[in-house]
């Protein structure tokens, strides 16, 4: 009988037992890391969970710089407005008309008196021109008059010198008959008493009859002098009022050519005073009216200037805050479009009238310095300074913007003032330089940097050191 058949062989069991020993190792090594992988996930909520069961919560606020503005109102009092032009224009045609030559655009500079446009004005000038000549045919006739006076007073001056020479030929003419008179009567008491003959008191008679006829010859003459004197005498007042009539006509004629003048010069648009166009608000072929209404087709201005030294700030104050409000006191103004410059002013003065919608006042604050970031309409924020002491120290820390937090997160520790500081959930005490405060904040001059987290309201119990659980509150 062949025994090694009946031989049982170990070979293959012992092989199969080295060769499944390593399952056992595999599925206590995962169990492990399952273990540890539960452990770790499960581990930071748990110690969460206690962490707000044990721990105390706090609100937390990250402190930032703050806007100039709100850092310049823990000092005074603020108000909201606008920067205006105390001198603003929109300029337009005094008289209807279609623009022909637009000189200017958004940003120009003019002087005043500068053609800012010109409107159609060929009818103008022909009106001008109708006029000067108008005006130059009544100096013509003006002159004329004038020498027609001046030829009849010079006819009246010889017809007095006329008259002056009648009237002495008349006074000779006189003499001459009075001697030949007094020659009669010699001779004819001469011929009385015989001394001469007939002879010659008939030749003293003719001498009379001589005389007495040149002495009428002589006032006949002496009157037609005297009516030629008052005829040129009448023809100077006739000259004279002719002279005054051609005066009046060019009188009228000058003023109707300086009407034809004014009339082609309001074709002309011109700037009122020195400033910078801010709009343009017509084109070239655009009619313009200075009476133009809603519905009307024409444009009412050609555009609009303002005086950029005329630049000021309009604010409308609440009324409860008026009294922190007065003429001629200090204030920082700062823009929206740049809060980290702010700008000395002066309150320049204050509406007599509230509005009742609004209960506001309105304030106009003027520039005590300007540059050229200054623009019309540009928003602003002011601060009504107290003093003017307040006002140099507003301009040196409020212009950089301070760091501003609520009064409640400032304690009082061993004499100083401190907050509590969030670094990595625990909370450290550090002493901080705190500023002017108002309405609930305080200014931080020193001790925090922006960024940092610190403690709102810290309770009581609160330690340096201790560990919190920090919930985000919103900004100061």
């Amino acid at each position: 009988m062949d025994l090694e058949r009946l031989k049982i062989d170990r070979s293959g069991a012992q092989r199969r037992r080295r060769g499944g020993s390593w399952l056992p190792r595999v599925v206590g090594g995962g169990a492990a890391l399952l273990v540890l992988g539960a452990a770790w996930v499960f581990w930071r909520p748990a110690r969460e969970a206690i962490d707000r069961v044990r721990l105390p919560e706090v609100r937390a606020l990250r402190v930032e710089r703050s806007h100039p503005a709100a850092v310049g109102a823990v000092r005074g009092m603020t108000a909201n407005g606008y920067v205006v032009a105390a001198r603003r224009a929109a300029l337009s045609a005094d008289a209807p008309g279609r623009i022909v030559e637009l000189n200017v655009t958004e940003g120009s500079v003019v002087r005043r008196g500068d053609v800012v446009a010109r409107l159609y004005d060929a009818e103008a000038k022909a009106a001008l021109r109708r006029a000067e000549a108008e005006r130059d045919l009544a100096r013509a006739s003006a002159r004329s008059a004038q020498a027609a006076l001046d030829a009849a007073e010079a006819a009246r001056r010889r017809a007095t010198s006329d008259v002056v020479a009648a009237g002495a030929a008349t006074a000779a003419a006189k003499a001459e008959r009075d001697l030949a008179r007094a020659d009669l009567a010699r001779a004819e008491e001469l011929g009385r008493a015989a001394v001469n003959t007939p002879r010659e008191r008939d030749a003293a008679q003719s001498a009379l009859d001589a005389a007495e006829a040149r002495c009428r010859r002589a006032g006949a003459l002496e009157a037609a002098a005297r009516a030629a004197a008052d005829a040129a005498e009448h023809r100077v007042a006739v000259a004279r009022a002719d002279l005054e009539v051609a005066r009046a006509r060019l009188a009228a004629a000058e003023a109707a050519r300086a009407q034809a003048e004014a009339a082609l010069d309001k074709m002309k648009v011109r700037a009122p005073f020195d400033g910078v166009v801010v709009l343009k608000d017509a084109e070239v072929g655009e009619v313009v009216s200075p009476n133009a209404q809603g519905g009307s087709n024409s444009r009412g201005s050609v555009a609009t200037m303002v005086d950029f030294a005329s630049l000021e700030v309009q604010a409308d104050v609440p009324e409860t805050s008026l009294r922190a409000v007065r003429p001629g006191g200090p204030a920082r103004i700062y823009l929206d479009a740049f809060p980290d410059h702010p700008y000395r002013g002066r309150v320049d003065r204050i509406w007599p009238t509230a509005d009742r919608q609004t209960a506001t006042v309105e304030v106009r604050i003027a520039f005590l310095e300007r540059d050229e970031r200054l623009r019309p309409e540009m928003g602003v924020r002011v601060v009504f300074l107290p003093e003017e002491a307040g006002d140099a120290a507003a301009k040196t820390q409020a212009g950089k913007g301070s760091i501003l937090v609520p009064e409640g997160a400032v304690v009082r520790s061993g004499g100083r003032d401190a907050v509590f500081v969030l670094e990595r959930g625990v909370a450290r005490l550090r002493p901080v330089t705190v500023g002017p405060r108002r309405s609930g904040r305080l200014e931080i001059r020193g001790g925090l940097s922006p960024g940092e987290r610190i403690v709102l309201d810290p309770p009581p119990t609160l330690d340096d050191g201790a560990r919190v659980r920090a919930r985000e509150d919103g900004a100061p």
